[in-house]
């Protein structure tokens, strides 16, 4: 098939390298470059410096509904666009293009967790499974009638990161067997009915450790957002992010927020139901490390509040 991808992160790469595995990609439509690192130089996103790798045509257009945009598309009449994670809407004049409609590749088992942070929001909210969801697109966000899903559990100790490697080289996999049902006449799609919920995209406040909510929560809270935003508290006056922690039972008269058992291993801290045992910490301006290493050169005393 004549594939047009559309796609911009590191989440998109895999997807993009199927097709090119697969199929005869036209074009690579992504965001502009933008300046990254404290030097402001200007960087490709993952998705271009793929393309490139391949000499492929590659599109960045500031805004997709552009009429002469649209009118580029027209011109190269592909017979599918495939998005991954583009990062605009895309207008109707878009979608109407192809043969074989636009299809998109979404990181939740729609109809639940639409919007830009299914992978994070899954593991903060506790979910036990998750997966990646092809569907024609619509004028909607993330509400065209579904092709296919593959399902995968969500592991105890998963974090954010760990179940992004994981359902973006499914969802590669995934949009192979999608075309080749489009192209054979064998897809089916179904519309979603049924409890959606939305995943926001992620910021840095989330990251702020309320104690008095329960350990159980802030535990899914610190693996959801691992590696970024990342989770953190405040220790002697300084930003200490929280990259791995235990729920284990507290002290009903201690005050969320406080240490209440200090080990050569790890130290305990009060919540609002039950405590977390720290396990890798990363003070500001210090490298990550285990607890252990960290109270090897930091004082830590029951009764100290975070």
């Amino acid at each position: 098939m004549r594939v047009l991808f559309m796609g911009t992160p590191d989440f998109a790469v895999p997807t993009l390298q199927a097709m090119i595995d697969h199929h005869e990609v036209i074009g690579v439509v992504t965001q502009p470059d933008k300046p990254k690192g404290r030097g402001k130089a200007m960087a490709f996103p993952p998705v271009k410096e793929k393309a490139l790798e391949y000499d492929l045509p590659v599109y960045q257009p500031v805004k997709a509904r552009d009429p002469e945009f649209v009118a580029l598309l027209k011109d190269l009449n592909p017979d599918v666009i495939v998005v991954v994670a583009f990062g605009q809407i895309l207008p109707k004049e878009i979608l109407d293009i192809p043969k074989y409609g636009c299809i998109n590749g979404h990181a939740s088992l729609l109809p639940m967790y639409r919007g830009a942070g299914p992978i994070q929001w899954v593991v903060i909210n506790g979910e036990k499974e998750t997966g990646i969801t092809t569907m024609r697109m619509d004028e909607g966000l993330d509400t065209g009638d579904m092709i296919e899903k593959v399902v995968i559990p969500i592991e105890e100790k998963e974090t954010g990161g760990s179940l992004f490697d994981k359902l973006m080289v499914l969802g590669g996999e995934l949009m192979v067997s999608t075309l080749e049902k489009l192209e054979a006449g064998t897809a089916t799609f179904t519309p979603q009915e049924g409890e959606t919920c939305y995943s926001p995209m992620l910021n840095k406040k989330m990251g702020n450790i309320d104690f008095t909510k329960p350990a159980k929560e802030l535990e899914c809270l610190i693996r959801g957002l691992n590696p970024w935003p990342s989770a953190y508290t405040s220790f002697n006056g300084k930003t200490l992010k929280v990259w791995d922690a235990d729920v284990v039972a507290g002290k009903e008269d201690a005050e969320p927020g406080t240490v209440i058992s200090v080990t050569k291993d790890a130290f305990v801290v009060q919540t609002g139901e039950g405590a977390l045992k720290f396990n890798e910490i990363q003070l500001a301006g210090k490298k990550r490390m285990k607890t252990q290493a960290f109270l090897l050169g930091n004082s830590v005393t029951e009764g100290m509040k975070l």
